[in-house]
């Protein structure tokens, strides 16, 4: 296990603030109705970005929810790109271009679970390097598929890292009402795996998790369930409005705990970062996004772009209904 070096702190805040400024971006693009709603980052930035960038990103696979993708920079632009077309409505944001090792973001509660597992298990089988690690936030641990997939996971000693994402709110359900237990952390007892508790608001303790972790998982040791415990410092999503149940003072005490804020008051006083720095940072993230935003406007819609990637082929019953589909685009053509 290796620490984050200085210069891969100033990388880590680096795409921790583009996500927070892209997150800001797409908010007011929500509410002009140009894009759909989006889960807002702020407050995450530090467990996402520092768990990725103790990764190997050719050989290690990621499942996002859907608060992740603006933070996994570091897998390449294509990342933002999809998301864009995913925020669109574009069926094309499904698509997982090779060789990104990255799943699309998804909704469901807890799907990626087992998804993640799967992925680890499918490498085990065909002796490939790397692990999948899996991101979710504390009310998916309500699910049965994290349960489920936790459990197969340390029967099957699969090399995945379960990356608990405890902001204190399942939307507007409190951590209290979720879970009786301990820590979220303390469930991978009932796994029989060893559970971990970081600082999610520690970029360094993150990295150092995630890294030790995946050296276990690459030694044949098996999973480990990591809880990084933040404060969600913004709302759900743009459907959300969390002045109704955030104790303001709560969220008060958690914004003086800012990641970014932190992480940069840091490498201030190393001589990393300044003004300058952030300024340049938060340019560069809003004029990538207008590109991808622009790139995703563009592209062209097929009538039947909603049955690509479904399967591998297309069954008999996907080629009838695509053939319906392009002849209704057809007739409004016409």
């Amino acid at each position: 296990m290796t620490s984050p070096s200085n210069a891969q702190l100033r990388e880590i805040l680096v795409d921790m603030v583009m996500a927070r400024t892209q997150s800001g971006r797409l908010w007011n693009l929500q509410r002009q109705g140009q894009v759909g709603t989006v889960a807002p980052i702020d407050g995450h930035e530090a467990t996402i970005v520092a768990a990725v960038h103790a990764l190997e990103t050719e050989h290690d696979w990621v499942a996002p929810q859907y608060r992740e993708p603006l933070a996994l920079r570091r897998y390449g632009p294509e990342i933002l790109e999809r998301f864009m077309l995913y925020s669109l409505g574009h069926p094309a944001g499904g698509h997982i271009p090779e060789p990104i090792r990255v799943l699309p973001n998804q909704i469901s509660l807890g799907t990626q679970i087992p998804h993640a597992v799967g992925i680890a298990w499918g490498m085990t089988l065909r002796s490939e390097p790397g692990v999948a690690l899996v991101f979710f936030g504390d009310g998916s641990s309500s699910e049965g598929d994290f349960y489920e997939a936790g459990n197969l996971a340390g029967v099957l000693n699969a090399p995945v890292v379960m990356l608990c994402v405890n902001n204190q709110w399942a939307i507007s359900t409190p951590v209290h009402q979720q879970t009786a237990a301990e820590s979220f952390a303390a469930k991978a007892a009932g796994f029989g795996i060893p559970g971990i508790k970081v600082d999610g608001n520690d970029a360094a303790a993150v990295y150092d998790a995630v890294d030790e972790a995946r050296s276990r998982a690459l030694a044949g040791k098996g999973p480990t369930l990591v809880e990084a415990v933040i404060y969600r410092l913004g709302a759900h999503t743009t459907a959300d409005d969390p002045t109704r149940y955030v104790p303001p003072e709560d969220l008060e005490a958690a914004r003086r705990n800012d990641p970014i804020l932190r992480l940069r008051s840091q490498l201030e006083e190393l001589g990393l970062w300044d003004d300058d720095a952030q300024a340049a940072t938060e340019a560069e993230a809003m004029d990538l996004l207008d590109k991808a935003l622009d790139a995703a406007k563009a592209m062209p819609l097929s009538p039947d772009a909603v049955l690509d990637h479904c399967f591998s082929a297309d069954t008999q019953r996907l080629e009838r209904q695509r053939a319906d589909l392009l002849e209704a685009g057809q007739r409004e053509d016409r």
